[in-house]
């Protein structure tokens, strides 16, 4: 006897009524197969193209905060520091550190914590937030200003530890909408043009503070050296500061509006929120560029009810993470993503502590007055950038999807290490030009290699349910290798140097050291798995009859499947 088919109210031109596309299909764990399958086999189109600029604004915002403050400290310690007893004009070491590794600190809490609300309450409903607390803390510190009662030091660190909060919180909620968005065929060169972003933001500080010194170029020139900035060239630089670091703010206000109405991810629907018909009208609105499907409401409530037990996917829930962490299956590959990351940005950001040697290097670290000083210390870092971080990135996403996840980590780490050797036990024997090149061939095999991959793996080797928490965990094992990189391996640089040197004797040991922490790379990288043109629902294991199928990951639940299908049938009739 053939069943009858009641098709419902909802939808619009734009794009069907979910329920009605698949009203022959009793079983909701078809429909969402049938659902995700158009999601996986889309053609590229304008709304990946959308999702892709969407999260990668936020990156250009997180990149530009991050890295201007290298410009922003120079300039601090000529507005606030011009009357100290020691190194006038020049902000304190520790005052320096603590302005940057303030901003990390808070990345690890908001990555964290960003990472398992957006498992918790969704990822649209988290989305937008962390890029509003963003631009309230960028601006903040913009409008920062000393008092005898709180130094701007105190400020800043304050404001930019909630700035890191945000920043932090981009990392997974970027990183898995865009993964649960994109198509399998492309979604490691869309993951990846997404944090090629970074690239760019690093430019555009850059770029930021060469404009702002051209444009008060004048008022520079009116002192030789740090120490005889006062008057208008000091008024100048304070200035200087505030733009740069406010400027900020203005691409994030630009996304604000369409993350706010992006439309929850359907695999999040699916398998968290467990609404069947929402989900599925959810596809249909992401193609369609719409904020959000919408369903007939009484059919869709009645169909939560009814299907929702009946889905394959087990139920999230802290008892169920912990067990399921706690299977070595699982649990090596989140070792292997948060171990990778660890390590790689132990020497990444330790990399950067050596800027100011190899613009001395190239020529742009000094000049005749306060104008040249900055001036080329924004060229500097512009050439630093484009020669080696940007093209780095687009060599990623012009390959991730052809050579692999795992090859670009594997070469990656195994250049670094042999570039890290070369640096630090030739350190003394190497000219200015081939210490240069160095550099820039590490810039680059960062972003060509594990700098990005880090990136993209961890947003999508997890099961949809815990797949931001698991992001955020291995993003934050990042941070606090940045932490570490700063804070107890960077000072080495200055072991044995005479009190007030800025000369760094032990500097090539410190490169042996992240030599070593890159070699270690190479063995994470095998605990993690490749994910290249392969679904995410297969690499969470859940597709029957693919190597990775882990009959724990499609827990059944109490009736057989043919009485699944049954009980829906006469519900639906």
């Amino acid at each position: 006897m053939s069943q009858i088919v009641h098709k419902t109210a909802g939808g619009n031109a734009a794009f069907h009524n979910f329920h009605n596309d698949y009203a022959h299909i009793a079983d909701p764990n078809e429909r969402r197969r049938l659902a995700l399958a158009e999601i996986d086999k889309a053609p590229f189109g304008w709304y990946h193209i959308r999702a892709i600029v969407v999260a990668g604004i936020g990156f250009f915002t997180d990149a530009y905060d991050l890295f201007a403050v290298n410009m922003v400290t120079s300039m601090l310690g000529v507005v606030f520091w011009q009357n100290a007893a020691h190194s006038p004009g020049k902000i304190p070491s520790k005052a320096d550190t603590a302005i940057k590794v303030s901003t990390s600190t808070g990345t690890v809490i908001g990555q964290v914590g960003f990472g398992i609300l957006a498992d918790i309450v969704g990822r649209k409903k988290m989305y937008g937030l962390e890029l509003i607390l963003i631009i309230f803390a960028t601006v903040a510190q913009a409008l920062s200003a000393h008092s005898s009662a709180c130094s701007i030091v105190g400020v800043i660190v304050f404001w930019r530890v909630l700035m890191g909060i945000g920043i932090g919180g981009d990392y997974p909620l970027s990183s898995i909408i865009t993964s649960e968005f994109a198509t399998t065929k492309w979604r490691g060169a869309m993951m990846g043009s997404v944090f090629a972003m970074q690239g760019v933001g690093q430019f555009a500080a850059a770029a930021v503070a060469l404009t702002v010194t051209a444009g008060f170029k004048e008022s520079l020139q009116s002192a030789k050296t740090v120490d005889k900035c006062d008057g208008i060239c000091n008024l100048a630089v304070d200035k200087m500061w505030r733009v740069v670091v406010g400027f900020g703010a203005v691409p994030g206000c630009i996304a604000l509006y369409y993350r706010l109405t992006i439309p929850e991810t359907p695999r999040y629907t699916f398998d968290v929120d467990r609404d069947v018909i929402q989900a599925g009208s959810d596809v249909k609105a992401f193609k369609a560029g719409a904020p959000k499907g919408n369903p007939d409401e009484i059919t869709r409530v009645r169909a939560k009810e009814n299907d929702g037990p009946h889905l394959e996917i087990p139920k999230a829930s802290w008892a169920d993470f912990f067990g399921w962490v706690r299977r070595w299956k699982n649990g090596k590959v989140l070792l292997g993503t948060a171990g990778s990351w660890f390590l790689l940005d132990v020497a990444f950001y330790g990399l950067g502590l050596n800027n100011s040697i190899i613009l001395t290097q190239i020529g742009y670290a000094s000049g005749k007055d306060i104008y040249h000083i900055f001036y080329n210390q924004a060229v500097g870092n512009l050439i630093i950038t484009c020669a080696g971080a940007i093209p780095g990135y687009w060599f990623t996403v012009a390959t991730v999807d052809t050579v692999g996840r795992k090859p670009i980590q594997y070469m990656g780490f195994i250049i670094l290490t042999a570039i890290f050797c070369i640096i630090g036990f030739a350190y003394h024997q190497l000219s200015g030009k081939a210490l240069l090149a160095l550099y820039v061939l590490a810039q680059f095999f960062f972003n060509f290699g594990p700098n990005a991959t880090t990136f993209i793996v961890p947003g999508e080797c997890f099961p949809t349910r815990y797949r931001s928490s698991a992001h955020g965990i291995s993003a934050a094992a990042g941070k606090i290798g940045s932490i570490i990189a700063q804070v107890l391996i960077g000072p080495l640089r200055t072991r044995g140097a005479p009190p007030g040197s800025t000369a760094s004797p032990w500097l090539n040991h410190v490169m042996q050291i992240y030599s070593v922490f890159m070699f270690a790379g190479i063995f994470t990288t095998f605990l993690i798995p490749e994910t290249k043109r392969k679904t995410l629902e297969q690499l969470a294991g859940e597709v029957e009859g693919t190597p990775e199928y882990d009959p724990e990951n499609v827990r059944g639940t109490d009736v057989s499947k043919v009485e699944q299908i049954v009980l829906s049938a006469e519900k639906m009739a």
